[in-house]
């Protein structure tokens, strides 16, 4: 799912988008395995790849394979740029197998609705008078049972943050601890929610908390768009601003703003 466009952030020297960028770029280690997914997190992998992640290594559910970034912007992952100097150009099947023999480390995700145990809804939005029918998985299921984590991107609002999602399309921690292992999940689960206005993470138990606020967020302004009580970290930080590192390789693949602005 997309992020809207955003305002820029409180110092005027970068938007909202790469501030989710730059936060979602460090989710990854070096040498990972990355299911990168596109948009702000396209831009992710790019950002990790030029900074501290260099020996990451990208897959796209079309089943391309890369060791290096695309040398140009991609819009769709069956782009030219994305084809050319990729590793290996597989079928769909031959990406999933990874995650199936558990060589994926990470992966990133949109949804229509997250939950407090971070489960996802990207199926059916269920209005009080109507329902609205969505595109559905894809290939994000296959990411959030079988990754060894993954990382999901969206707006912060009530009607996204629901207490419980109205359809569990893939899973996160279900009702919380233990939910996992009782339903056959061999390893995963959420480890980070980006939104644009914080970065939640979990607990022992499942359930989501307030990690850090982005800068010049309120603490109150998240409860009061968030559906659920949300929990505070004990160490609540402020969400870093992206470095100059940061800010250089996102505007360098991304010129004109056209996932970022």
């Amino acid at each position: 799912m997309p992020v809207p466009a955003t305002d820029p952030g409180p110092s005027g020297k970068y938007s909202l988008s790469e501030l989710m960028v730059a936060a979602a770029a460090r989710e990854i280690r070096d040498g990972e395995v990355v299911f990168v997914g596109m948009r702000l997190p396209l831009i992710a992998f790019v950002v990790a790849k030029k900074t501290h992640a260099p020996r990451a290594i990208g897959l796209f559910e079309n089943g391309v394979i890369r060791s290096t970034p695309a040398a140009q912007l991609i819009y769709t992952m069956a782009d030219p740029p994305n084809i050319l100097g990729a590793t290996q150009c597989l079928d769909m099947l031959g990406v999933m197998s990874l995650l199936q023999s558990g060589r994926v480390h990470v992966g990133f995700l949109g949804a229509a609705e997250v939950d407090r145990f971070g489960n996802l809804n990207s199926t059916e939005v269920r209005g009080p008078k109507s329902k609205i029918r969505l595109p559905g998985s894809g290939g994000a299921c296959d990411i959030a049972s079988l990754a060894h984590r993954y990382v999901v991107l969206l707006e912060h609002s009530q009607q996204r943050l629901p207490e419980r999602v109205s359809f569990l399309t893939s899973p996160g921690y279900g009702d919380g601890a233990g939910w996992r292992e009782r339903m056959g999940l061999p390893r995963g689960g959420p480890s980070a929610v980006i939104t644009t206005k914080a970065v939640m993470r979990f607990g022992e138990d499942g359930e989501a908390f307030l990690a850090s606020l982005h800068p010049g967020v309120d603490g109150d302004d998240v409860c009061s768009n968030t559906g659920w009580k949300l929990r505070f970290s004990d160490h609540l930080a402020t969400t870093a601003e992206p470095n100059p590192e940061e800010l250089q390789a996102i505007r360098e693949y991304d010129p004109e703003g056209f996932w970022t602005k």
